[in-house]
């Protein structure tokens, strides 16, 4: 399985602040990353797998509105967490 409780408890700690705070905008969006870059290397290699392409779909767009809510409410972390990822826009 390529998503651990390891795997989150590391992206929780390293973006989040500690690896209980998964409330967090940052530790939420990481998550997401790190889940779109897991099916994005799954739909190169199996490209008719529709139910796989539409769960993609479905979280960049949850990704991109937690984007929206922090770029509109505290610039500065948005900023910081496109930076870190790596993240275009």
């Amino acid at each position: 399985m390529y998503l651990t409780s390891e795997t989150k408890k590391e992206i929780f700690q390293q973006y989040g602040g500690s690896e209980t705070n998964t409330g967090s905008a940052e530790s939420q969006i990481a998550l997401f990353t790190h889940r779109i870059n897991h099916l994005t290397q799954h739909l190169k290699a199996n490209k008719k797998d529709k139910g796989t392409q539409r769960s993609l779909i479905l979280m960049v767009g949850k990704r991109r509105r937690l984007l929206d809510y922090l770029k509109s409410n505290e610039i500065e972390r948005y900023r910081e967490i496109i930076k870190k990822l790596n993240l275009r826009k």
